[in-house]
């Protein structure tokens, strides 16, 4: 387990890709589940330990997750989570250089549950969320180039799907037009950073996620 940070209130792990950070239909044994498992162990509590989840990662994406410890942080957290007041930059991997360094992307997205995908248009459609990031540019090498975006709103594959729909999809990410997928069956995309205040403290909480082993992320490390 990965701890980032720690308090009474909230705990951050930094996800591998591959972790399910909520149960789902696989049946395989969730972040929550082994979070529990290991403050359970760690404190020596002898009856069911509280976790929270306010906020969730993709399977195949790396990085920050932030969980609560206690119901009053939970309760907080989900509202700042929703109002937009969590600053969350990711760093993704794409094959295409975008056009333009630096740019804001305005879009409707309407999620998809059976393709379990979601899909871009230019203006608003029936069922639609409206879907804002920021991205630039930052660094090339021979092949990829990384970018940095900071999400303004939280959409259903919002990163994928935006920077799909401008003929930058993330490497590894089938799904949105990569042309080949990553040996371990990730997508180069991760939670690089959280900003916020604490939900209980108030101070301020800033926190970066190390970068993935592979060599591909240690070369823009």
């Amino acid at each position: 387990m990965n701890v980032l940070y720690e308090d009474n209130h909230i705990i951050v792990i930094n996800k591998r890709a591959g972790e399910i950070v909520q149960g789902d239909k696989t049946g395989d044994k969730s972040l929550c589940d082994l979070l529990k498992q290991f403050l359970k162990e760690k404190y020596a509590k002898p009856g069911n330990v509280f976790v929270g989840l306010p906020h969730r990662l993709d399977r195949p994406v790396s990085g920050v997750v932030v969980f609560a410890k206690t119901s009053k942080a939970l309760e907080r957290l989900n509202t700042m989570f929703r109002d937009g007041n969590v600053k969350k930059i990711y760093w993704a991997i794409t094959k295409e250089r975008p056009l333009k360094p630096e740019d804001e992307l305005q879009s409707w997205i309407l999620r998809n549950e059976k393709m379990n995908k979601s899909f871009s248009y230019p203006k608003q459609v029936p069922g639609a969320k409206h879907a804002v990031l920021h991205y630039r540019h930052i660094a090339s090498s021979q092949n990829y180039n990384l970018v940095e975006v900071e999400l303004k709103t939280g959409r259903h594959h919002q990163i994928r799907c935006q920077l799909a729909s401008i003929g930058c999809p993330i490497k590894g990410d089938l799904k949105y037009g990569s042309k080949r997928s990553n040996p371990d069956g990730s997508i180069s995309l991760h939670a690089r950073y959280v900003e916020f205040i604490h939900p209980v403290s108030k101070e301020l909480i800033q926190i970066t996620a190390p970068l993935p082993s592979d060599k591909l992320w240690q070369s823009f490390e």
